[in-house]
């Protein structure tokens, strides 16, 4: 499985984007998946994560409420909808997968990567 992420770009506080994480083989409904980011200079961290079916989500404590994380497996993608967005959002994300649900919220678990879409966030 390979995992393609789009949707970045440049957007004033308070808008919105909806990022997406593609991913080239059926068999992505066996992984759950995630979304990360990392601003300069800064550690990759955890920004949300979804179960195999959808059904359990997780989010950091400063996207809860303006983040939503969904997927849809009958198109092998996972999404990231961002709303009400901060400059100290603005970052480099990446969407990451791994077959066990509990490993995704740390970066240095997971083998299963994205390329990056940058985000970046206007004051």
């Amino acid at each position: 499985v390979q995992l393609q992420a789009s949707g970045g770009g440049l957007v004033q506080a308070g808008g919105s984007l909806r990022l997406s994480c593609a991913a080239s083989d059926r068999a992505f409904s066996d992984y759950a998946a995630g979304w990360f980011r990392q601003a300069p200079g800064k550690e990759r961290d955890f920004v949300a994560r979804i179960s195999q079916r959808g059904g359990l989500t997780y989010y950091r404590d400063s996207v809860k409420g303006r983040f939503t994380i969904s997927r849809d497996n009958a198109k092998n993608t996972v999404y990231l909808q961002m709303n009400n967005l901060k400059p100290e959002d603005t970052a480099v994300y990446y969407c990451a997968a791994d077959f066990d649900y509990n490993r995704v919220i740390l970066a240095s678990n997971l083998g299963l990567w994205g390329q990056g879409t940058l985000v970046t966030v206007s004051s």
